[in-house]
């Protein structure tokens, strides 16, 4: 419930009512060059997705649950995940668009397939980057 008010008040907030992931890629841009984006915000939740998308360096099973599409930058995700790609600015764009994901696995049925079992962790560290977002 939480996830579903915070991704709501979020979007219209942030993204216009428009929520994509160019979108997304503007807001943290404008962030960046307004010397607003303190990466150290989403730390816990970059680490918490880290840990559950890749071991070793490898996807995990769950990662291909996130159902990255094409146009959802995936090799920006994959590499900031891995932890091959540091930048600041990439990690917010990918963890934002992690929650992205969540948001339309969610609300387009995925996360139901299996009764959101397994889901607290993803839904608590999405609302704490929601939360984080929505600070800058």
């Amino acid at each position: 419930m939480q996830f579903a008010l915070l991704w709501s008040f979020f979007e219209a907030r942030a993204l216009d009512n428009a929520a994509s992931v160019g979108a997304i890629k503007a807001l943290v841009q404008r962030w960046e060059t307004n010397g607003q984006l303190d990466v150290d915000a989403f730390a816990g939740a970059l680490a918490y997705f880290r840990e559950r998308y890749f071991e070793n360096g490898t996807a995990t099973e769950k990662f291909q649950g996130l159902r990255l599409r094409v146009n959802d930058e995936p090799a920006i995700v994959e590499a900031v995940l891995k932890g091959q790609n540091t930048n600041p600015g990439d990690c917010v764009v990918a963890l934002l668009i992690v929650v992205y994901r969540l948001r339309n696995n969610l609300f387009h049925g995925e996360k139901w397939a299996y009764g959101i079992q397994g889901q607290l962790g993803n839904f608590t560290n999405a609302n704490a980057i929601l939360m984080a977002a929505m600070e800058v």
